[in-house]
């Protein structure tokens, strides 16, 4: 296989799959360029995955829940973890294959990360690298960089976990179909037929997070692909039942460290660079 970035039809997916399944090296670099609504069907690897969006908005799927990569971002998973992913937008997609325990220290559990830019310029030169010989020189001591650099990308708050209690399952997912800024724990304890107590408990416990973290969570997920396709921030902020556009930019920025625009900009960017790159390889 080459460095060159292609676009991946259905029937791809698998043979790829396998191909990195039993290669034989430690560490492996894979471009793939997806097209708006690309479906990748449930699966899992034996390596994990250091997934990067240089472009485009990947939502990962797992039975644990629901995992956003805008550009700029990556999520890490685990070898063994059952996933699928869904494309918003074109997705420029450059991913990183780790054996397991290839170094000390590698996360243990998934995660959305923040790309620094020298990790962005190490995947983005791991792309070009031959993969049908074993690396040497300079090309191992990049791959190498890279799997010391993992363990130190900032975490970012891009997962929504879904409880396993059914009823709240099912709250859960009548609020993604319709987000809203006002849930309250007395409605959704209501309609669970739980107590305020035992609803606040069990929701905590089975998600991690309290409510109104996992609210914003969610208000999160739904804002970026519309912020990603060009819709005003007022708008969403407005459809999302924020009161002010100033609540609704200090929560976004407290969930993903960047105001709106910055975030729009700098995606602008990712963008950008991804069609640089692309030609480049082409």
């Amino acid at each position: 296989m080459n460095g060159r970035s292609v676009m991946q039809p259905l029937h791809v997916d698998r043979q790829r799959r396998e191909w990195i399944d039993s290669a034989q090296a430690a560490v492996i670099a894979l471009p793939a360029d997806y097209p708006d609504g690309h479906h990748v069907t449930r699966h899992r690897h034996t390596r994990a995955q250091l997934l990067y969006a240089l472009s485009g908005v990947a939502m990962v799927h797992t039975d644990s829940g629901r995992w956003m990569v805008p550009p700029g971002h990556a999520i890490w998973l685990p070898a063994g973890i059952d996933h699928a992913v869904d494309m918003l937008g074109d997705v420029a997609m450059r991913s990183v294959y780790v054996r397991p325990a290839a170094i000390p220290g590698l996360p243990q559990d998934l995660r959305v990360v923040a790309v620094t830019s020298l990790m962005r310029s190490l995947i983005v030169e791991a792309m070009a690298l031959a993969r049908d010989v074993p690396a040497a020189g300079r090309d191992a001591l990049l791959l190498d960089l890279i799997l010391h650099e993992i363990p130190r990308l900032p975490e970012r708050p891009l997962a929504l976990p879904f409880p396993a209690n059914p009823q709240l399952v099912a709250l859960c997912r009548r609020f993604l179909a319709e987000p809203s800024a006002h849930v309250t724990i007395d409605a959704w304890a209501k309609a669970a037929g739980m107590s305020r107590r035992s609803f606040t408990r069990t929701f905590q416990r089975e998600t991690g997070l309290s409510l109104s973290l996992w609210r914003q969570q969610a208000c999160v997920f739904a804002a970026l692909p519309r912020l990603a396709d060009g819709e005003p921030v007022t708008l969403v902020a407005l459809d999302l039942g924020y009161e002010s556009i100033a609540a609704f930019i200090t929560m976004f920025r407290r969930m993903t460290g960047e105001a709106p625009r910055a975030w729009l900009k700098r995606g602008q960017r990712a963008v950008a660079a991804g069609e640089r790159v692309a030609i480049t390889q082409a």
